[in-house]
């Protein structure tokens, strides 16, 4: 329980943050019709993409760490609490599928455990130790990457987490909407995307929200795609796990090859719903067999495989 005077500290912080001001162009949004409302929450959105686009380079710095790591073997593993925290298990439930990778190489924690995706644990995030525990009891070891996600920058769960990640000698990067000189955390790389007060005071999964999640699709699909799960800009990797992607795989074939919907069908079969292998064998005539060896000597990338079919 925290003391008088420790709260008092915590609320001055909290009053200095970015993300609790008041924005001055939204002032009488309460007096607002339904348009000028949404004509506001556009304008404030408008500007998240330019405050993310200042951070590119350590973007692609985090991309290439994180591609490292995955080559590896490593894990990336987001903690976050409230918004933050749902947005990285939304990424990482959302990697599977999009790139053909298991549920281990990418995943999400948030403080409150699965009950807090649907209704809010608020009391869960104000401790650094629930967050270290978080990290143990994922066996974090190198070489994981561990990725806090933090609007503010202070949630205790997320410093907990990055702390005993960093102890157990993982890299660490902090995704935050407040601006460096706010963050009083060491970490490797820091992505810090001041997005200004919220149309809403406080509310941070508005401004927030968006651009912690543009940073996280930078992120994942950067370093799939350095991983050679895409053909030119096609995710010819997924995982065929309903009937809507088992058709777009049957799409991504004919659009590639000149074979027909019943032959991709069949490529398809005869490669257990591999994509890739079924793109080889329709694109260089070849067997299953040979294209498994073709793709594992190119490291899994189509184009590199097409390269050296004739050398």
């Amino acid at each position: 329980m925290k003391s008088k005077e420790e709260k008092k500290k915590l609320f001055k912080k909290l009053e200095n943050l970015a993300t609790e001001k008041r924005n001055s162009s939204t002032l009488e949004i309460d007096l607002a019709s339904a348009g000028e409302i949404a004509r506001l929450i556009n304008a404030e959105d408008q500007k998240v993409a330019h405050q993310v686009e200042k951070k590119l380079d350590v973007i692609a710095d985090v991309i290439e760490l994180v591609s490292d790591a995955f080559q590896m073997g490593g894990r990336l593993l987001y903690f976050g609490a409230g918004t933050s925290g749902r947005l990285g298990v939304l990424d990482a439930a959302e990697c599977p599928p999009t790139f053909g990778v298991s549920p281990e190489k990418v995943e999400g924690f948030i403080a409150g455990g699965k009950d807090a995706m649907y209704v809010a644990q608020e009391g869960a995030e104000d401790s650094e130790e629930i967050g270290a525990q978080a990290v143990d009891g994922a066996n974090v070891a190198p070489p994981d990457v561990v990725c806090g996600l933090a609007a503010s920058g202070r949630t205790p769960y997320v410093h907990g987490a990055i702390k005993e990640a960093s102890r157990r000698g993982c890299k660490t990067i902090l995704v935050t909407t407040v601006p460096a000189d706010q963050i009083e955390l060491d970490v490797d790389y820091l992505i810090d995307v001041p997005v200004g007060p919220e149309v809403i005071m406080g509310s941070t999964r508005m401004k927030s929200g968006t651009a912690q999640k543009m940073v996280l699709n930078m992120i994942t699909t950067g370093a799939m795609i350095r991983q050679g799960k895409i053909y030119e800009n096609v995710m010819v990797d997924l995982m065929l796990t309903n009937e809507k992607l088992v058709e777009r795989a049957k799409r991504i074939l004919m659009i590639f090859s000149d074979v027909d919907y019943d032959t991709a069908e069949t490529l398809l079969d005869q490669t257990g719903g591999h994509v890739k292998t079924a793109l080889l064998m329709a694109l260089g005539n070849m067997g299953v067999n040979e294209a498994k060896n073709l793709l594992s000597e190119n490291g899994g990338f189509v184009r590199k495989a097409l390269l050296n079919i004739n050398k």
